[in-house]
């Protein structure tokens, strides 16, 4: 299939994941944009690309000129929160409910569009809203998956899902699918992010959490894809080699999901398994993102990328050429955390980033549009 052709692909049809033709279609894209330069709308290119970012930035009020609120304006995709910030150890966004709350409503009146404000919420150890900021404290989802009861599950995620609408968030990056193969990782099984080893388990589990989020309004993220529990490493701060220690049976999860139509989106982790794609992690890899979880899986909605300042990942490809491969490789929304690094320029830099790649053929203006088109699902209804 040709770039032109690939034009062809609308929302309708990523919506609707339209059998082999989409498939084969979404497959062909990560092979666009080799040609040679093209003339662009850069304006709205410029605007397309912004679209794609989601930022995290300082601050628990905002001045109209304080530059994520210019970012807002101009149409950037979102937003994501944080109680504190890495590098001051200070509050960072949130400090209490009706704190975060005003935050979010001055973000979302200043947007030309509809502001995905996301956060971290998948209780335990890993949770942004919590009893210090005067929110309710959250099982984790070792604890939850023990218990292992419906019920139970049922009524943890409600009130997890509730408050997060109660303050205007409509993204959380849940549920963790992986597999606590082990249980030793400092990624998942140190932290209690597993729901268990036990496939039918997690699915379940996470099933129960997934209907909870879309029942209050939010959207979710299956993570981290293609399976980070056996991992050694943290991802925020080395790329986890998995490819001694990863099994075939970390996909199930994902698989199960996304073939019941429980997955609003997945997110490609900062993880290299030699076995899948023997050169680049799995966030910056078109054999997990596009033949992988597109091709063999049928996921056909949009890829999350982890935190794109991951030292791990601008250190060895810098940040221009990382967000290269990981549009090429078929991801389509690109999250900066601003926590590892603080860079109030990011989103004008990647914005520039995007805008070269395109004018000098290497990402089709294609694969922006259907990246477009992807992460538009996982904006708010209003």
């Amino acid at each position: 299939m040709s770039c032109v052709q690939s034009l062809r692909l609308t929302r309708r049809t990523l919506l609707a994941g339209a059998g082999a033709t989409a498939t084969a279609g979404l497959a062909g894209l990560a092979g666009c944009g080799t040609g040679p330069a093209h003339k662009v709308d850069e304006a709205q290119l410029r605007h397309k690309a912004a679209s794609l970012l989601v930022v995290g930035f300082r601050g628990q009020q905002l001045a109209d000129d304080d530059w994520v609120m210019k970012a807002v304006r101009s149409g950037i995709g979102g937003v994501v929160l944080f109680d504190r910030d890495l590098k001051t150890g200070l509050a960072r966004n949130i400090t209490s409910p009706g704190q975060v709350t005003a935050l979010v409503k001055q973000l979302r009146e200043a947007s030309s569009g509809r502001l995905i404000v996301s956060i971290d919420q998948e209780g335990g150890q890993t949770a942004r809203l919590g009893p210090s900021d005067g929110f309710a404290s959250s099982a984790s989802q070792a604890s939850i998956g023990a218990t292992d009861s419906a019920a139970a599950t049922r009524s943890w995620a409600q009130r997890m899902a509730t408050e997060l609408r109660s303050i205007g968030v409509n993204l959380n990056y849940a549920p963790v699918v992986d597999l606590n193969v082990n249980p030793a990782s400092p990624a998942i099984g140190q932290l209690g992010r597993s729901f268990s080893s036990d496939t039918n388990v997690v699915v379940s589990n996470a099933g129960e959490e997934i209907q909870a989020h879309r029942a209050a309004g939010v959207k979710t993220v299956l993570k981290h894809f293609p399976g980070l529990g056996s991992s050694t490493a943290n991802t925020d701060f080395a790329v986890a080699d998995v490819t001694s220690t990863w099994q075939p049976s970390e996909l199930e999860p994902f698989r199960s999901l996304i073939g019941a139509g429980k997955a609003d989106s997945v997110m490609a982790a900062h993880l290299l398994n030699k076995n899948l794609d023997p050169q680049h992690p799995a966030s910056l890899s078109a054999k997990v993102v596009t033949d992988l979880l597109r091709g063999q899986l049928g996921f056909h909605g949009p890829v999350v990328s982890d935190d794109m300042q991951a030292v791990a990942i601008t250190s060895r490809y810098g940040s221009n050429e990382a967000v290269a491969l990981a549009l090429t490789a078929g991801v389509d929304l690109l999250v900066f955390a601003n926590q590892q690094v603080y860079d109030p320029n990011v989103v004008k830099q990647t914005v520039d980033n995007v805008v070269n790649l395109v004018r000098t053929g290497r990402i089709s203006q294609a694969r922006i549009d259907d990246a477009v088109a992807r992460v538009d699902t996982l904006r708010p209804e209003s």
